[in-house]
C-alpha cells in the first residue's frame, strides 16, 4: 500500500497555520480539528515548518503561559521531513520510526499535497497484515 491509497482513503485535507500566528492560536486550531500536528506555510503556500502538540507543551514547559503570546515560528520544526505519494506504508514507518515524530507532510510537484500520521500507517498496515492471514487462511482451507 502506497501513500496514495492513504490519502484518497483519508482525504488530501492539510490544516496549515502561517509561521507568525501565536502558539496560542495554534492551540486553538490544533484543539478544533482535533489533531496534533499543523503544517506552518508561507504566504505563498510552500512548506515554513510543521509544530505538533509536543513542540507546544515544551515550549510552555520552558517558558511557562508567556510562551502562548510567542510566534509559531520560534517554537516550529522548520526541518521537516516529508514524502511522496509513491512511498509505500513500510518506507513511511522506517520515516517516522528514525526521526522519531507522528506527523508527515506529503510533497507532490513541490507542494503540500497531504499528511499522514503514524495512526494512519498503522490502521493501513494492520489491514494489510488482516488481509494477508485472511488469504492464507483462504490458501489453506481450499488446497
Amino acid at each position: 500500500m502506497t501513500v496514495k491509497a492513504i490519502l484518497d482513503a483519508k482525504g488530501r485535507d492539510v490544516v496549515t497555520i502561517a509561521p507568525d500566528a501565536t502558539l496560542k492560536e495554534a492551540a486553538a486550531l490544533l484543539a478544533s480539528h482535533g489533531i496534533g500536528a499543523v503544517v506552518v506555510t508561507r504566504e505563498d503556500g510552500s512548506l515554513a515548518g510543521i509544530l505538533s502538540e509536543r513542540d507546544i507543551v515544551r515550549a510552555i514547559g520552558s517558558e511557562g503561559a508567556a510562551a502562548l503570546d510567542r510566534k509559531v515560528l520560534a517554537f516550529m520544526t522548520a526541518r521537516v521531513q516529508v514524502c511522496r505519494e509513491e512511498h509505500t506504508v513500510i518506507e513511511v514507518m522506517e520515516i517516522i520510526t528514525e526521526g522519531r515524530f507522528r506527523h508527515l507532510p506529503v510533497e507532490k510537484d513541490g507542494k503540500i499535497a497531504g499528511i499522514v500520521s503514524i495512526g494512519d500507517v498503522v490502521k493501513r498496515r494492520i489491514q494489510e497484515a488482516e488481509r494477508e492471514a485472511e488469504e492464507i487462511r483462504t490458501y489453506i482451507a481450499t488446497a
